[in-house]
C-alpha cells in the first residue's frame, strides 16, 4: 500500500438507504473534495452543507460534509466524510469524482490500518474495531467497544513492564560481571518471574471464554421422537421456527437458527428424532443427527419426563459423552412410571410448552461452556486466537527462564528466554508485528473501514 496516497471508499453497506457515507483520507483529501463539492468550507470538526457536482458543473445531490483535520481524525490524517442520500448511483458518482481528482480506492481495512500505523490506535484496538462491526449481540458489541478503548493493552502492560525491568536489571548486571557481584540472585529472579508467568497463563486461559464470546458456539438438540426437541428449539429461539406435531418423525433434516444466550451467539440445531427405522429418508435424517452431535460444541439430550426412562435414552446419553446436558422436558406433566436411574446424571427439568425451567437451562448451558467465577470481569479476557497463541508462546519462554534460574544458568543465556518472552507481547500490541501478519489482519476488514 502507498500510504502517502489519498484514499476513498464508501463506508456504508451496499444498497439503498436514507443516507450513505463516502470517506476520503490522506494529505490531499481536502483539495480533492474541493474539486467536486460547492461551496467547500473547511472549518475542522464542523458539518457544512454543500452540493455534489458532476463534471459538467451540474448539482447531483445536496450533501453534508465534515472535515477532520490531521492529526485529530480517525486515521490521524486529513479526513473528509461526505454524507449523501443513500442512492448507490450518487455514492458511486462521489467516489468516481474523487478518483478523477487524484485519490485511489481504499483497500479493505486501510483506514484503520492508517490509524494504527500513524499511532492513533494500537493493534488490539484495530482488531476490536473489526469485532465491533461484526458483533451480532449487544454483549459482543460491549466487549469489542471496551477493547477498542484499550482493555487488552491495559491487561498486557502489567505483564510486559516488569519483564522489561527484569531484562534491564540482568543486562546491567552483565556490565558488572568482572566485579563478581550478582545484582540478581536466582531467588530474586524467580520472585520477579512468578507473577509474570502466572498472569500470562491466566490471560491465555481466558480465551476459553473469550473465544466463545467472539465466535459463538453450536448447540445440537437430540432425543427420541416426540420428546419435544422442536418445541424446546422454538422456546430457546423465542419464535416458531421448527414444525411441531404429535406425529413421530416430523423433523427429517437439520433446522438451524442463531439465538443469543447470555450475550453469546448460539447456533441451535434441531435434529431428527433418533430411533430404529427402515424408512430411508428418516434414516438419513437420523445419520445427520449423529453428525450434528459430533460437530456441536455442546449437545442437549432431551428426555421425556412423562414417559419411562428407556435403553434408547441411555444409549443416546452415552453416545453424547461429556459434552452434553441432559434435559427432562414436559415437567408440567406427571412423571412416567419408574424411577430415574441413579447411575445417570439428573436431568434439568423444563417445560417447552409453558417455559418453566428455560431460564435455568440457559444458565446451565453457559455454565457448561464457561464455568462461573473463572472470568468474572468483562475486561478480564481475550477474544483473539492470535493473542492466545502469542501469550502461550510467551509463557513457554518464561517457563524456560524459570528453569534456567533454578539451574543457575548464566544471565547471558537466560536473557535469550526473556527476550523470547518479550517478543510475543510486542506482537500483540503491534510493536514488532511483521507486514504479512498486518496484511492478514486488515484484509478481513470491510472496505471503507
Amino acid at each position: 500500500m502507498q500510504l502517502a496516497d489519498s484514499i476513498v471508499a464508501i463506508s456504508t453497506p451496499p444498497g439503498r438507504a436514507g443516507l450513505g457515507i463516502v470517506r476520503l483520507s490522506g494529505p490531499q483529501a481536502r483539495g480533492i473534495a474541493a474539486k467536486f463539492l460547492v461551496p467547500a468550507e473547511w472549518r475542522p470538526w464542523q458539518a457544512h452543507l454543500a452540493h455534489l457536482m458532476d463534471a459538467q458543473g451540474h448539482a447531483i445531490d445536496q450533501v453534508v460534509v465534515t472535515f477532520f483535520e490531521c492529526p485529530r481524525s480517525y486515521t490521524a490524517e486529513d479526513l473528509v466524510e461526505i454524507a449523501c442520500h443513500g442512492s448507490p448511483v450518487v455514492l458511486r458518482h462521489a467516489v468516481e469524482r474523487a478518483l478523477e481528482g487524484g485519490a485511489r480506492l481504499a483497500e479493505p481495512g486501510e483506514f484503520t490500518l492508517r490509524a494504527f500505523l500513524n499511532g492513533r490506535i494500537d493493534l488490539p484496538q484495530a482488531e476490536a474495531v473489526r469485532d465491533l462491526i461484526d458483533a451480532t449481540t449487544l454483549y459482543q458489541a460491549r466487549i469489542a467497544a471496551q477493547q477498542v478503548d484499550g482493555s487488552v493493552s491495559r491487561r498486557v502492560a502489567p505483564l510486559k513492564e516488569p519483564l522489561l525491568e527484569l531484562i534491564a536489571l540482568l543486562e546491567a548486571g552483565i556490565d558488572f560481571a568482572e566485579d563478581d557481584v550478582s545484582v540478581a540472585p536466582a531467588e530474586e529472579i524467580l520472585r520477579r518471574l512468578a507473577p509474570i508467568l502466572e498472569g500470562t497463563r491466566q490471560l491465555a486461559a481466558s480465551f476459553q471464554y473469550g473465544g466463545l464470546v467472539r465466535q459463538g458456539l453450536t448447540l445440537a438438540i437430540v432425543g427420541r421422537p416426540n420428546v419435544g426437541k422442536s418445541s424446546l428449539f422454538n422456546r430457546l429461539l423465542e419464535q416458531d421456527r421448527a414444525i411441531v406435531t404429535e406425529i413421530p418423525g416430523t423433523t427429517r433434516d437439520l433446522v438451524s437458527e442463531t439465538a443469543s444466550i447470555g450475550g453469546i451467539p448460539v447456533k441451535l440445531c434441531d435434529t431428527a428424532g433418533i430411533r430404529q427405522t427402515v424408512e430411508q429418508v428418516e434414516r438419513l435424517g437420523i445419520e445427520r443427527s449423529y453428525q450434528a452431535m459430533a460437530d456441536a460444541d455442546l449437545t442437549l439430550v432431551v428426555i421425556d419426563l412423562a414417559r419411562p426412562f428407556t435403553a434408547e435414552d441411555e444409549s443416546l446419553m452415552a453416545r453424547a459423552g461429556g459434552r452434553a446436558l441432559v434435559v427432562g422436558n414436559k415437567s408440567d406433566l406427571a412423571r412416567g412410571a419408574g424411577e430415574w436411574p441413579q447411575s445417570q446424571p439428573v436431568p434439568i427439568p423444563v417445560s417447552a410448552l409453558t417455559g418453566e425451567g428455560i431460564a435455568g437451562l440457559r444458565d446451565a448451558i453457559l455454565e457448561a461452556v464457561a464455568p462461573k467465577g473463572v472470568f468474572e470481569q468483562e475486561t478480564g479476557f481475550i477474544t483473539s486466537l492470535r493473542h492466545e497463541r502469542l501469550l502461550r508462546e510467551s509463557a513457554a519462554y518464561l517457563e524456560k527462564a524459570c528453569d534456567a534460574a533454578r539451574s543457575l544458568t548464566p544471565h547471558e543465556m537466560m536473557l535469550l528466554d526473556l527476550y523470547g518472552a518479550l517478543g510475543p507481547f510486542d506482537a500483540i500490541t503491534g510493536a514488532t508485528t511483521a507486514d504479512d501478519i498486518l496484511n492478514r489482519i486488515f484484509s478481513t476488514f470491510c472496505i471503507g473501514k
